[in-house]
């Protein structure tokens, strides 16, 4: 009887592809009205003048311009503070 025993099942063997995150437009760069600035899970980034998140946190122009990156701090809920990047057209 010349047969393989039985090896059982592989796992971890799925891979789900990439989502394609991050930033699309660059500072100083133009856009044009509804273009994706920023792709990103949760809101690492946030919307300032000129721009507007969507449900799923994308970054969106609201008007034609040049794409701006700038720091500043934001107050939790706990009320602590803490640096984040706003997304700006002018």
């Amino acid at each position: 009887m010349s047969h393989v025993k039985a090896g059982g099942t592989a796992k971890n063997v799925k891979d789900s592809p990439g989502q394609r995150l991050g930033v699309k437009v660059f500072g100083g760069q133009k856009i044009r009205t509804g273009q994706i600035i920023v792709r990103q899970v949760g809101m690492t980034k946030r919307p300032g003048k000129g721009a507007k998140a969507s449900r799923n946190f994308t970054i969106h122009a609201e008007r034609d311009g040049i794409v701006g990156f700038k720091t500043r701090k934001v107050r939790r809920f706990t009320g602590k503070t803490v640096r984040r990047t706003e997304v700006t057209v002018e």
